[in-house]
């Protein structure tokens, strides 16, 4: 089933694959910021807003999350067109998606801190800003982060599809050793050292936003 040369052409090409899968981790942290960036704000309008804002956010954030992100990065690329770079087009539908599921996250988390609170922090001279701010901000991102490290996962394993408009990420380098060695018949080997490569990614990231999550988790009273 397996032989000794298809191995040693997976490992001749190993630092190939893992250039990729650096393109794979800054993809991946590229789109999680711009999602964070855009997710949050929508989050909180969503909780806090109202009127013609609050509808916009939230029908756009619907059709986000019920488009498959290959026809977002498709479009994106080829009709809207808004980049000649694979990279900045694929960061910006991973982007724009993971937005629409951490503005989920975040409201979520906003909504599970106590109104009274809020109240409370009114009543001794904030601002309804500064008491959202200092005081349901802050306990909804510790709140948020277990959720977050699903998200995280996700946008990780979602990298792949921009094989879709060429980026030269993990699968589309897989795919490329094919293609470049005139039929290699490695075909299993090459996808099993991607899926490695991916699962080492994901429990690494896990296990970093496991202890980040410990960290930052409010204290109850079973913490004493």
């Amino acid at each position: 089933m397996f032989q000794a040369g298809d191995w040693a052409f997976v490992f001749d090409n190993l630092g190939y694959l893992l250039s990729g899968a650096g393109v794979t981790v800054v993809l991946t942290l590229a789109a999680l910021a711009l999602g964070f960036a855009l997710g949050f704000p929508a989050g909180a309008i969503e909780v806090y807003g109202d009127g013609l804002l609050r509808q916009l956010v939230s029908g756009f954030g619907v059709v986000l999350r019920g488009t498959p992100i290959v026809v977002i990065m498709l479009l994106l690329f080829f009709v809207v067109s808004i980049s000649e770079s694979a990279f900045v087009t694929a960061t910006v539908g991973l982007g724009l998606r993971s937005a629409a599921y951490q503005s989920q996250l975040f409201r979520g988390a906003l909504q599970s801190v106590d109104d009274g609170q809020v109240e409370a922090a009114r009543a001794v001279g904030m601002s309804r800003f500064e008491a959202i701010r200092h005081v349901a901000v802050p306990q909804a991102l510790r709140r948020s982060m277990p959720g977050f490290q699903n998200e995280f996962t996700i946008v990780l394993k979602d990298t792949s599809i921009a094989f879709a408009i060429g980026l030269a990420e993990l699968l589309t380098r897989g795919n490329d050793l094919f293609t470049q060695s005139g039929g290699s018949t490695a075909v299993l080997e090459v996808v099993l050292v991607i899926s490695a490569i991916y699962f080492a990614l994901t429990f690494a990231t896990n296990r970093g936003l496991d202890r980040l999550a410990d960290y930052y988790a409010i204290p109850t009273g079973e913490d004493r």
